[in-house]
């Protein structure tokens, strides 16, 4: 039997801020949306190399942006598809059973 497909960390996260931008993005709003939610620095090319890793799942795909009029390379607009959508709920659900009943101990 074929183990499932499982999201890393930095994945997930990935995917969710694709999803959160309407499902289609390009790379620099989606590090800007990872840095806004986690607090935290974000490495555009991280992003970048993970959006390609997702893309070869089969979670996002990409095409060049067409739009007329901007200068320099074209952006590479990423799209949340069926199975990333499918992976997101998964890894959601996966959760949900693991944090149910669960008590931490209080921080000192």
């Amino acid at each position: 039997m074929r183990q499932p497909d499982v999201l890393g960390g930095f994945e997930h996260q990935v995917l969710l801020a694709v999803a959160r931008l309407d499902g289609e993005t390009y790379s620099a709003p989606i590090v800007l949306e990872l840095q806004r939610r986690t607090g935290r620095e974000v490495a555009s090319a991280a992003v970048f190399v993970t959006l390609r890793r997702l893309e070869k799942r089969g979670y996002l795909t990409s095409a060049r942006d067409t739009e007329g009029g901007r200068v320099g390379r074209p952006r590479r607009i990423f799209e949340l598809t069926a199975s990333g959508a499918d992976a997101l709920r998964e890894a959601r659900a996966t959760l949900d059973q693991l944090w149910q009943g669960l008590t931490l101990p209080e921080s000192r």
